[in-house]
């Protein structure tokens, strides 16, 4: 029972950080991931990340990432899908490049450093989804080139991870790795084409039998069933299950009940799992080793925040889009939440990292998923007043000089 009243503490401190956050007009996000903070190991200790905690996490984020599939336009989607392909290839470039160089200049190996590259060119899309959808910007050209982006940047990462591990492996014997690899990438492969009978035949068949269930609330258990298969299947074909609930909420986005089944799923996504999820973050935040090594976690800090702001913004420019448009893509980009903690974890047990930069590494990622929200925030503001200026009468705008 002691799970309980943990849970019972993180949904209380949570729901009034979050309230606390909105009052002073900041992402509720914040607000939740500092309470995680508080009560966490960093502060006063009271909670540590579990177990079982981590997979009530793990079913936010993908709870997360469903809900914002189901409130995803698909055509907004497919009529930017070639911006966000851009978007998540420069934006993957620049961070790998410019952070591996720096973690040469701190003393790492070409390897090792890399390894760091990779690990701050993910992305983790379930905050910055979030953010536009508090501030209605899901469903704008921004908003669809950063979800197309970041699954688009999520498949390149773990085909990056995949070569790196296996070269690891190769370095000290392990000639299969590359067979594993290959494997992994023939089973995203896989993966893509069962997403499409999923949307097109699978999914709508599904949920057209649900009704007809005798049971009490079937047509949410059903799609409940959608969102934890396609992300289970994810993960299994070696992606996130992030990106396999996105999917999943795409598909059922495409039925004729889908506004009534967002409606009870964010029930049971925000009621629990999803502040679960926040608080997490919080959770995971130590400041062991930050005395040793501070230069390096603020340095870290700054570019990985640029690299993504100036990378996938560069990728914005190039698809014709204005540079206020370009900073809320970039920001959108920025965190690396989730994604960059399992690219960690990933490369931390293949031997690719030490447990003191490990724990650095973590401590700047959460950083990022901290500043993120409050650059979206600030990108969407200047780009309502842009467009305001440009819908102002002419009569006005002169008055306005």
């Amino acid at each position: 029972m002691e799970f309980v009243g943990i849970l019972c503490l993180l949904l209380v401190v949570s729901t009034l950080a979050g309230h606390l956050a909105n009052r002073f007009k900041i992402p509720a996000v914040i607000g939740q991931i500092l309470a995680g903070i508080i009560v966490g190991p960093a502060v006063l200790g009271i909670v540590h990340q579990t177990a079982v905690l981590s997979e009530f996490s793990n079913i936010g984020v993908i709870i997360l990432m469903f809900i914002g599939g189901l409130e995803s336009d698909l055509t907004l989607l497919k009529k930017y899908l070639k911006p966000a392909v851009i978007v998540a290839v420069v934006g993957v470039i620049v961070p790998v490049v410019l952070i591996g160089l720096t973690a040469v200049g701190f003393g790492f190996n070409n390897f090792d450093a890399l390894f760091i590259g990779v690990v701050f060119s993910a992305t983790s899309v379930s905050i910055s989804i979030e953010v536009l959808k508090d501030y209605h910007s899901l469903n704008t050209k921004e908003g669809a080139t950063i979800l197309g982006a970041a699954v688009a940047d999520d498949i390149i990462g773990v085909v990056l991870l995949s070569i790196l591990v296996s070269l690891m492996g190769t370095s000290t014997g392990g000639q299969n790795n590359w067979q594993k690899f290959g494997l992994m990438f023939a089973g995203q492969i896989t993966f893509v084409i069962a997403t499409f009978f999923m949307i097109k035949w699978i999914v709508p068949y599904l949920t057209s039998i649900a009704d007809k269930l005798l049971m009490a609330a079937s047509p949410t258990i059903v799609c409940m069933v959608i969102c934890l298969f396609m992300a289970w299947m994810a993960e299994k074909f070696g992606l996130s299950g992030a990106v396999g609930a996105f999917f999943g909420g795409i598909a059922v986005a495409q039925t004729t009940e889908h506004k009534k089944i967002a409606e009870h799923i964010e029930a049971i996504g925000y009621s629990v799992f999803v502040p679960i999820f926040f608080t997490s973050i919080g959770l995971k935040m130590t400041f062991a080793h930050l005395n040793q090594s501070l230069g390096f976690v603020i340095i870290l800090t700054i570019l990985a925040c640029l690299t993504k702001v100036l990378g996938c913004g560069l990728g914005s420019l190039i698809n014709g889009y204005s540079l206020k448009s370009s900073y809320l893509v970039g920001s959108g980009m920025i965190s690396r939440g989730e994604m960059g903690l399992i690219t960690a974890q990933i490369g931390f047990s293949a031997g690719l990292l030490s447990s003191t930069y490990y724990s650095d590494i973590i401590l700047v990622i959460i950083m990022t998923t901290i500043i993120a929200p409050f650059l979206i925030k600030n990108a969407i503001g200047l780009l309502e007043n842009q467009k305001e200026r440009m819908e102002m009468p002419i009569s006005e705008k002169t008055v306005s000089h």
